[in-house]
């Protein structure tokens, strides 16, 4: 029996890239004040992000339950699950819960890999790891393969608006005015632990985009015959600058372009974007 890939929904997909890799989404919870949305296709992304703009409370997301995941587990039969950062999100300890039910039912097939990143990271590694299924290799090699990957794997994200940090207490509002008059963008991302640390500060875009590709150059990262995947809050033009960019300065094989989902949304906010390599 085939592996399936399941992913939570902070998980950035396109249909299409969705088919391609086989993947199963189990969908998080999101919340702006009091009301709930299910993170899954049905979610209305347009009226919700209208919704959460006009929100005064406070907004976040809850992990999915662990019978749901165990429900998915179950369907696939043979699975690799994908969750963004435990440090994140509750989302990693509840698939472990989901993996023990499963295992009660007769499923025992199934490892969890935490990103210890969110959005396009997440894609990164789902992208990753069809290709590994796809060679055929053994499963533990294929564990080896990833939690290597993952642990080598970069993710920075920059927003254009900050009302959900400042929501949510992890932002000031005076920092916010500051960082918003003077046009500064603050070049964020995973800092190898699964938190959010912040890696730079500059100033416009054209900046921004220098200091991401920089970061690129940087890392020491192997570029050549891997991929990159670039979420993006409603912003396609931006994330196109930055691949095409990519694409002058590096031999990449692949560049994922994605829009953020509904937990992506929430939190890239409208205009963001997310890369990770």
């Amino acid at each position: 029996m085939e592996y399936k890939i399941i992913v939570d929904s902070c998980c950035d997909m396109t249909p299409q890239l969705a088919a391609a890799l086989g993947i199963i989404t189990v969908p998080l919870t999101l919340r702006l004040g009091a009301k709930e949305f299910t993170d899954d296709e049905a979610l209305d992304l347009p009226g919700f992000m209208a919704e959460m703009g006009a929100c005064t409370g406070k907004v976040g997301s809850a992990a999915p339950a662990p019978y749901a995941f165990m429900e998915a587990m179950v369907a696939a039969g043979r699975s690799f699950v994908v969750t963004l950062s435990n440090q994140l999100s509750a989302t990693y300890a509840s698939a472990e819960i989901g993996k023990t039910y499963a295992a009660e039912s007769g499923t025992t097939d199934v490892h969890i890999f935490d990103t210890k990143s969110a959005c396009a990271g997440e894609t990164l590694v789902a992208v990753k790891l069809r290709e590994l299924l796809s060679k055929g290799l053994p499963t533990e090699q294929i564990i080896k393969t990833i939690n290597h990957f993952i642990d080598n794997m970069k993710t920075y994200f920059v927003l254009e608006r900050y009302d959900n940090l400042v929501k949510n207490g992890r932002l000031s509002k005076v920092t916010e005015r500051i960082v918003t008059v003077m046009n500064i963008k603050l070049v964020m991302g995973a800092d190898g632990t699964g938190n959010i640390a912040l890696f730079a500060k500059t100033l416009g875009t054209r900046q921004m985009l220098e200091k991401l590709l920089s970061l690129i150059k940087e890392s020491g990262r192997p570029t050549s015959g891997e991929s990159v995947v670039i979420s993006h809050c409603n912003n396609l033009p931006l994330a196109q600058r930055l691949s095409d960019m990519i694409r002058q300065r590096f031999d990449f094989k692949d560049i994922h372009i994605v829009p953020t989902r509904g937990v992506g949304s929430m939190y890239a906010d409208e205009k963001g974007i997310v890369m990770a390599f």
